[in-house]
């Protein structure tokens, strides 16, 4: 019994890792792609390089005139000072870049169009009639024209600028103060006048605009100098005015430096005066002192006093002569009494000079602190009087001052506005020419072996894009490992392609005899051990072949598979696509012989519905008369039935059904079948469409054993794909053999008895 879809094993969705497919590069591949439309390519490179060629030579040449100049890092002053009449010049490479774009300015293209009168030119000209596309579209109407202006020097200057301007090239010359000014034109002559002429107007134009700045400069200068003048003299005015009223004629040099020597010398007096009171103060401190524990004559300032001093030597021989006489005479003695005198004359003399000495201590520093007192008052009044003498030559030199300020402006402003008059006549220019330019005698374009070169690799470019693009764009099977990678199935064989003539064979079956070691042969010997590999337990087989869409060699494999098969297994060959049946015409049965729609539907025995291909072990059920509802028939169980009662008589059941993407009969098939076979076409079959019918079959609970890719151009795929394969490298040719092994199969046991099947029916 059949496997059923339950315990069928399922085929595998992905046999190859993506991510190593994603990640291989393989350059080979376009470069099989370059070499598969190398003829193209090489001829689409020619036509683009001898269409561009066409193009340089008809071109209308161009020729360039190129004029050098200097330009100054700073302008050439005649005097330092007019400087800051102009703006900064800042950094020399700012001031350099500035100048190259003050050329290109429209100002200076105005000066060059006009003096070069370049709106003369009929190439310029904007009132000659319009020509080419403007005129076409204007004469057909979608375009009006407009209305003149009024003509004059002027307004045709500013129509020629924008062209002009585009023609002119200006470039510094790098690690220099060179600049060049090119530019170009059909006419040679006029490429080098033009060039030459917009060098001078920039120098002129530069020029003219110094000399406007200087009479600007020189006009407000002037005005300033009138007003500043007017408020010199006003301020002069004030200032004699103040020293007239507080009657200072030279309160600077002299009252000023007078009323500060008596503040210094009143100072240093004061100093020297509290030195002398602070002394005085001591020693009158002292006095006091002593005067308290009454020893007057120990102090040092009595000691040191000459008149004190002969007192106590005075006193110190009385006392010693007092002693003498103690010692040899009595009290009455008259020495005695003399001595006694004596001595008291000398202790009264010493108490007096020291009251005197005390008494001038004290009158010294009460004279001292009356001194003190005095140069204090003194240096009071002298410094009041400094102070208000400080306030008057404060208002004072605020008005000098301003008298000063305004002075030394109206004298700056006088030299200035001298300077910018004897400027104006001797100004310097910016930039000078260095080489002037010639007319030039070749053109600069168009470079024709350029534009045919850059051609050539444009077209060569753009015709292996386009071959690439082309592969990209491909989405058919050009090789069996697309097969593989885009359907992730196992290719079970690949069929080559074949003429007319072997073509019609193999539909008939007759090459799978006549050539049975041919490559046709070999492949679906392939496909036979694949499909008998791919499930070796089973005993019975009922095998699916499908497509995708009609056209792609279903039959045509389905007839050859069940021969092969039936050199070596009980072999069946039902024909399930009863709305467009192939397999009866190719066998040359009439179109109402019957088949499987009368042993379904029980109008025809099974012995009239099967038949034997001639000469083979092969028996093949034609479909039958086409019936209304070939699904219907197909669903029912009376098919069921049919297709178990003929897997008992067979090993083998090979079943060509209709397309997947145009009927569902092969998705109701499958789910009776323990093995589907996709048939894809090779260069033809969309990947996407497969997957979509693949997709359908899984659903369908399908069994899918493998793809069978047909009518593969093996020559082709070796040449342009790099698909090696043994057919071509080992000695197979289309029809012919393989080294010396002949094919030889064994006789096989014929088919069923159909007789008795058929009288059994």
């Amino acid at each position: 019994m059949p496997e059923t879809p339950a315990s069928r094993p399922e085929t595998p969705l992905f046999l190859i890792d993506p991510a190593e497919i994603a990640s291989r590069i393989d350059f080979v591949e376009y470069w099989r792609s370059i070499n598969k439309r190398k003829g193209a390519i090489i001829a689409f490179t020619l036509a683009v390089a001898l269409l561009a060629a066409v193009v340089a030579f008809v071109s209308t040449p161009v020729y360039r005139a190129t004029t050098t100049i200097m330009i100054e890092p700073k302008p050439q002053k005649v005097m330092t000072t007019i400087e800051d009449v102009y703006s900064s010049l800042g950094d020399t490479r700012e001031h350099f870049q500035t100048q190259v774009e003050i050329i290109k300015s429209r100002e200076v293209a105005l000066h060059a169009v006009s003096k070069l009168r370049l709106y003369d030119n009929a190439e310029y000209d904007p009132r000659a009639p319009k020509k080419g596309l403007a005129a076409l579209l204007e004469s057909l109407g979608f375009t009006t024209a407009e209305e003149p202006p009024e003509w004059n020097d002027d307004t045709l200057s500013a129509a020629v600028v924008r062209s002009f301007s585009g023609s002119v090239v200006v470039e510094p010359v790098r690690l220099s103060q060179l600049a060049t000014i090119s530019f170009e034109s059909t006419d040679a002559n006029l490429a080098s006048r033009a060039a030459n002429t917009l060098a001078d107007a920039y120098i002129e134009n530069d020029l003219d605009a110094r000399y406007e700045m200087t009479r600007q400069a020189s006009t407000w200068l002037q005005g300033r100098l009138t007003s500043l003048k007017e408020k010199l003299n006003e301020s002069e005015e004030t200032l004699q005015n103040y020293r007239e009223k507080r009657g200072m004629a030279d309160i600077k040099g002299a009252a000023q430096s007078g009323a500060g020597e008596a503040v210094q010398q009143l100072t240093m007096q004061l100093v020297n005066a509290r030195a002398q009171r602070a002394q005085a103060e001591n020693a009158y401190k002292a006095i006091k002192g002593a005067a308290q524990g009454g020893e007057l004559s120990s102090l040092p300032a009595v000691l040191r006093s000459p008149l004190v001093a002969e007192a106590k030597r005075q006193e110190a021989e009385a006392d010693r002569k007092m002693s003498e006489v103690t010692q040899r005479y009595g009290k009455s003695h008259p020495k005695f009494v003399q001595a006694e005198g004596e001595l008291a004359t000398a202790h009264d003399n010493v108490r007096r000079q020291t009251d005197v000495v005390v008494a001038g201590i004290t009158q010294e520093y009460e004279a001292a602190r009356g001194t003190e007192r005095a140069l204090e008052s003194t240096l009071a009044q002298a410094r009041g009087s400094v102070v208000s003498l400080n306030r008057q030559e404060f208002g004072l030199s605020v008005l000098e001052r301003e008298a000063d300020s305004n002075r030394q402006m109206y004298d700056m402003f006088m030299k200035r506005a001298k300077e910018t008059n004897v400027g104006g006549d001797l100004q310097t220019t910016v930039a000078r020419v260095i080489d002037r330019a010639t007319v030039p005698t070749a053109p600069i374009k168009p470079k024709k072996m350029l534009i045919i070169a850059i051609a050539l690799i444009l077209g060569a470019a753009t015709g292996i894009m386009i071959s690439l693009l082309l592969d990209l764009l491909d989405n058919t099977f050009k090789r069996s490992e697309d097969v593989e990678l885009k359907l992730k199935l196992p290719v079970l064989t690949v069929l080559p392609m074949l003429e007319d003539s072997e073509s019609q064979r193999t539909v008939s079956g007759t090459l799978m005899l006549a050539a049975p070691n041919s490559i046709y042969s070999e492949a679906v010997r392939t496909a036979r051990t694949g499909v008998l590999l791919s499930s070796v337990d089973l005993a019975k087989r009922i095998l699916l072949v499908t497509s995708s869409v009609p056209g792609e060699g279903k039959t045509t494999f389905s007839v050859n598979l069940a021969l092969a098969h039936a050199h070596t297994k009980k072999t069946l060959l039902i024909d399930a696509d009863m709305r467009r049946p192939a397999v009866a015409r190719a066998f040359g049965l009439e179109a109402t012989a019957a088949g499987l729609s009368d042993l379904v539907s029980g109008t025809a025995r099974i012995g009239e519905c099967l038949h034997r291909f001639p000469d083979t072990n092969l028996v093949y059920l034609p479909s039958g008369p086409i019936p209304p509802n070939p699904l219907e028939l197909l669903h029912s169980d009376k098919f069921k039935q049919t297709l178990d009662m003929l897997t008992e008589l067979f090993d083998i059941i090979v079943i060509d059904s209709p397309p997947v993407e145009l009927v569902s009969d092969a998705l109701v098939i499958s789910g009776h079948s323990t093995g589907v076979l996709f048939v894809v076409k090779a260069m033809s079959t969309s990947y996407q469409l497969a997957r979509k019918a693949i997709l359908r079959l899984r659903r369908a609970h399908a069994n899918i054993i493998g793809i069978v890719l047909n009518a593969h151009d093996f020559k082709r795929a070796e040449k342009y794909y790099g698909e090696y394969n043994a057919y071509n490298r080992y000695g197979y040719s289309k029809s012919g053999y393989y080294g010396g092994y002949g094919s030889s199969y064994g006789n096989v046991p014929p088919g069923p008895d159909i007789a008795d099947k058929e009288g059994r029916a």
